[in-house]
């Protein structure tokens, strides 16, 4: 190939590529705000889910208040963990009435899992819910399933664990068959909420 060939096509695979990024920007650009606001979404009505009788949600700055508490989370050894945000709950005369927290586990089988809790003024679990969970079909993706998350709500216990003999004490959530990894994931995930819950926003 001649120099002047190679130089050619050197610069038609670079319009090529400049014209495919440019292309790329611009649908991202289109779908960035949708996606936003499709994640917006999720989160409020997962927030209504986890606390149904709250009236409204109100959001602080608590970037440093994460910070240190995932700090304190990740020498708990309950996983590769960390609190993403937390909410706290009003009911109709603006009075706080408890709080949603959201927490990701990295220790999940098929990747992160997301999951919002809702937790009342006294401590006691209201309800969970996922706002990512990529697990295995008819195992891991068990976790969705409203009995096996119901095992959380209405306890209030500093701290759940899995276990695999039966569930027989408030602590315990019983384990999805063939799916310990996800249940342990999901655990650590709800036990990161609740200690931020307890020692975090009700100071």
């Amino acid at each position: 190939m001649s120099k002047g060939g190679f130089m050619k096509d050197a610069l038609i695979l670079f319009a090529i590529t400049l014209v495919a990024g440019a292309c790329l920007g611009g649908v991202y650009e289109i779908t960035k705000e949708p996606i936003r606001q499709a994640e917006l979404k999720a989160k409020a009505e997962a927030y209504r889910t986890v606390l149904p009788d709250a009236v409204n949600f109100e959001s602080d700055d608590m970037e440093g208040l994460l910070a240190s508490a995932n700090k304190e989370i990740a020498d708990m050894k309950i996983g590769k963990v960390t609190v993403d945000e937390a909410v706290t709950a009003l009911d109709g005369s603006g009075t706080p009435m408890g709080y949603v927290v959201t927490a990701t586990s990295n220790d999940g089988y098929g990747g992160a899992i997301t999951v919002s809790v809702g937790i009342q003024a006294d401590g006691t679990v209201s309800g969970i819910e996922f706002l990512s969970i990529n697990e295995t079909a008819g195992l891991g993706m068990n976790a969705q399933k409203p009995e096996w998350k119901g095992q959380y709500g209405g306890k209030n216990v500093d701290a759940f664990k899995v276990t695999k003999n039966g569930a027989s004490a408030d602590d315990e959530i019983n384990a999805i068959s063939g799916a310990t990894i996800t249940s342990n994931a999901v655990t650590g995930a709800v036990n990161a909420a609740v200690y931020f819950a307890k020692n975090c926003m009700a100071q």
